[in-house]
This record gives structure tokens, sequence and C-alpha cells, in this order.
């Protein structure tokens, strides 16, 4: 079954459970979804799905960081419980531990001495992180394994 079809299906039980959080939630990445295919003139397949999922995640932890820093506790409940309604439909995420056995391995892999070298090393990792694991954490610490 592709992601399409679990999206329709998880939008089907949604509404005759009365979930409507998780409707909604649904309703709005199939809608982003659609936009890109519309977009692109091209029917998106199992990875552009997983593309549009992991950029929606990515925007709503985006958006807590500014909840906080304005007080939002309300929005911020709401939003983590966006986000647990599509993370189980991204693959498992890498823990820090995995992610840094990988940067380590990227780091060797490229020779990168410095933090000059850093769109190297991010150009080998990220492909094999990608939608496993947020920018932002591989990012700091491929930063912080450079610095030292």
């Amino acid at each position: 079954m592709s992601l399409k079809e679990q999206l329709t299906n998880d939008m089907k039980e949604a509404m005759k459970a009365h979930d409507k959080d998780r409707l909604a939630v649904i309703r709005m990445v199939r809608g982003a979804v659609r936009q890109q295919e519309i977009d692109g003139k091209k029917e998106l397949g199992d990875e552009d799905v997983l593309a549009v999922i992991s950029k929606e995640v990515k925007m709503r932890r985006d958006s807590i960081e500014e909840f906080r820093k304005g007080g939002r506790e309300d929005l911020v409940e709401k939003t983590e419980a966006e986000i647990a309604v599509l993370m189980p439909y991204l693959p498992a995420q890498l823990s820090e531990e995995e992610i840094r056995g990988l940067v380590q391995a990227a780091v060797e892999q490229t020779g990168a001495a410095s933090p000059k070298d850093m769109g190297k090393v991010m150009g080998v990792l990220m492909p094999k992180v990608k939608g496993r694991a947020d920018g932002k954490t591989v990012n700091a610490i491929v930063r912080s394994m450079l610095t030292n």
C-alpha cells in the first residue's frame, strides 16, 4: 500500500471515529501532497510524499520554538499533537548516537578537518539521513565534531 493510500485510509478511519484533530492533520497533509502534484504536474511516489510529510513536521517543530518564545503553551501542545499524528508515516528516526556514527564515517570519508569542510560532510551525510533525522540536529553534530 502506498503512502497516499495509507493517508486516505487513515483519513476515513478518523472520520468514522470522529477524531477531528487527527482528521484535520491528515487532510492538511493530503492537501499539501495534492498541491505538490499540481505544482509539479506529476504523480508523487512514496519518497516524494515522505519529503512532504518531513517538511510539514519540520515546519511544526520550528513553530513550536516560536510559540514557546511567545509563551503560547496552548499552541505548543496543539502543534506537538499534530507532529504525533505525522510521525508514524515517517521512517524510524535515528538516535543521536546513530547520527554521530554516520557523521564520524562521513568526516573520515571526506577527510574533513575544519568547519570549512562542513559542506562536503553534509553533502555526503544528508542522503543517508533524509527523512530519518532532523537537519538541525545533524548540522549541530557535524559542527561540533569539526570544531573539536
